[in-house]
């Protein structure tokens, strides 16, 4: 299968690579030329516990280049979704299925404008991977990916199913869901637990467990987006916020992505996490303080970068 990757960060390239590794023909798209050449010249380097490998793909700064492909899965920043969403209705045609495993809320509607709703899959990953450099990235965690139609219908579910399976022929567990909603929902709110949080500290995933206050602040965070979701309608677990928990364990040792953006004074995607929240409490007259002041302190901190 002919697949394109729009946005070659860690997570683009690493789902690139793997499925390059199942034959398929792998197409990465990016703006960060070194990068692009890197793969190009030498393969795109893996680490995978202390254990490097070299995958070879096509990388290209140009989308053209690429032609129409049978699946574009798009792995930009939340921020970059709009555009995005126009180069993958170019490259998907009028045929092509696109995905978004993307952090954040709002990415699939985005998309949506672009793109027929019925060809749109969204989702949600457990692989992590950081960015080491041009050409190099860290494997740093294998889970399950679970995606779903956009727009619930029989085509939508059918096409859901067999991108599953065909993840899940080149390595990547994979799960279809009906109401991939409730997973992106579910996902949203670990991110809404540890992200803003541990960027605006300054430290890692695990050390929001080390103090109770930093818990309480994580947990009052949750169930502010919980009760949204719940007016909402939307299925979510209900030991949300000790799942959260589990996460920060289970990712002690990563600093999470919004901790990286702001690391490296890059925009971030709380607009499309705490922000999100605030925005849709504000429409259900919904008081949310804590992620109001999360999104805040992170707006005021982006706005301020030397």
């Amino acid at each position: 299968m002919k697949i394109a990757v729009i946005g070659a960060g860690a997570m683009g390239s690493l789902f690139g690579a793997m499925l390059a590794e199942a034959g398929n023909e792998v197409w990465l798209y990016d703006i960060w030329t070194e990068h692009v050449q890197a793969i190009n010249r030498v393969g795109l380097r893996i680490e995978r516990q202390g254990k490097p490998r070299t995958v070879r793909l096509n990388a290209t700064t140009d989308p053209e280049q690429i032609g129409q492909a049978e699946l574009t899965i798009i792995f930009v920043k939340s921020t970059q979704t709009h555009v995005a969403a126009k180069t993958a209705r170019q490259i998907a045609g009028s045929d092509g299925s696109v995905m978004t495993l993307q952090n954040g809320m709002g990415n699939a509607d985005l998309i949506a404008a672009a793109v027929t709703p019925d060809r749109i899959l969204a989702g949600t990953t457990s692989h992590g991977a950081t960015m080491l450099g041009a050409g190099s990235i860290r494997h740093a965690g294998v889970g399950a990916t679970t995606i779903g139609a956009w727009a619930t219908t029989d085509p939508g579910r059918q096409r859901a199913g067999q991108f599953a399976d065909f993840f899940n022929q080149a390595g990547i567990e994979t799960e279809a869901v009906d109401d991939v909603r409730r997973v992106v929902w579910n996902k949203l709110l670990i991110n809404i637990g540890i992200n803003a949080i541990t960027a605006l500290s300054g430290i890692k995933n695990g050390q929001m467990l080390d103090l109770e206050i930093t818990r309480a602040l994580s947990r009052a965070a949750v169930e502010e987006a919980m009760a949204v979701a719940r007016a909402l309608d939307i299925g979510i677990k209900e030991d949300a916020v000790d799942i959260v928990f589990k996460v920060a364990e289970a990712t002690a040792v990563n600093r999470s992505s919004m901790g990286q953006d702001v690391d490296n004074k890059r925009q971030t995607e709380i607009a499309a996490i705490n922000g999100f929240i605030v925005r849709e409490a504000e429409k259900l007259g919904i008081k949310v303080p804590v992620n109001f002041a999360l999104t805040a302190l992170i707006q005021t901190l982006e706005s301020h970068y030397e």
